[in-house]
């Protein structure tokens, strides 16, 4: 029964994570922390590193998979994606070692202020910006290459702490700051996570940071979930792939931030 659960929570995480690009951590942690770590009905995890190391594992599965299926459909825009994925690797390996610093307290409650403010900027442009449903590049189209780099080694640091890959920071930056077109950016961020969850979920697994049942089960439905969600993204408007992510973003935060009040407060 935990082995088929395992799988249908794959299935969903790697739905949702390649629908918008962030490759499912932002689910997993928080099913890690409410229902699989000490106390919880499933207690397989007992720090908050086994908890980012585990998650990062399958968001590698879930962003392999995403990547692959963009790729197929010609919507990762090689020429962001190569230089901002490898100027993420530092920041991965890094990420891996200082996580040991954690308890679960302090990851419940870093990690909810930190998906919450990404969550409301998010939701504030969704709401007020034009997003146009392109699944393509422009022709002609520019970015800052610089700014895309710098952010970068700061999103492979952050994923690697909080086991939830970078798409939180890539998709927004990419959309807002940077004016690619939503579509490309949840594709393009795919790729990008793809690689730097490889560096950080080795230094994890060195470390001894993954529980193995649920990373296997959960990556394997994972997977499967990643194409059925590139194929969906082709029909679902940008706003609606935007205001979903804060949405859901908000009210992990919110529990989040609560859970690791009480817990860093005993």
């Amino acid at each position: 029964m935990e082995i088929l659960l395992f799988l249908l929570l794959g299935t969903g995480v790697g739905i949702f994570g390649s629908l918008v690009g962030i490759g499912g951590g932002l689910i997993c942690v928080p099913v890690f922390i409410f229902f699989m770590s000490e106390g919880g009905i499933y207690p397989y995890f007992s720090t908050a590193a086994q908890i980012t190391g585990t998650s990062l594992f399958i968001v590698l599965a879930n962003a392999m998979s995403g990547a692959w299926a963009y790729i197929r459909q010609k919507r990762v825009f090689f020429h962001s994606a190569i230089p901002f994925a490898i100027a993420t690797l530092p920041g991965a390996f890094l990420g891996s070692w200082i996580v040991d610093k954690f308890t679960v307290g302090m990851l419940n409650l870093y990690y909810g202020i930190f998906i919450g403010c990404m969550a409301m900027l998010m939701y504030w442009n969704a709401t007020r910006a034009k997003h146009e449903n392109l699944l393509e590049i422009p022709e002609g189209f520019q970015y800052n290459r610089c700014i895309g780099i710098a952010a970068s080694m700061g999103v492979g640091f952050l994923s690697s702490i909080f086991g939830v890959g970078g798409g939180i920071i890539h998709v927004p930056m990419m959309v807002y700051v940077l004016d690619f077109p939503v579509h490309i950016a949840t594709a393009t961020s795919c790729f990008i996570l793809a690689v730097s969850a490889l560096a950080g979920t080795v230094t994890h697994v060195l470390l001894d940071h993954v529980v193995w049942l649920p990373a296997i089960c959960i990556s394997i439905g994972a997977a499967i979930g990643a194409q059925i969600g590139a194929r969906i993204s082709r029909k679902t408007r940008s706003k609606t792939i935007l205001i979903l992510l804060s949405l859901a973003m908000l009210c992990v935060s919110v529990r989040l931030i609560i859970s690791g009040s009480c817990l860093s407060g005993k």
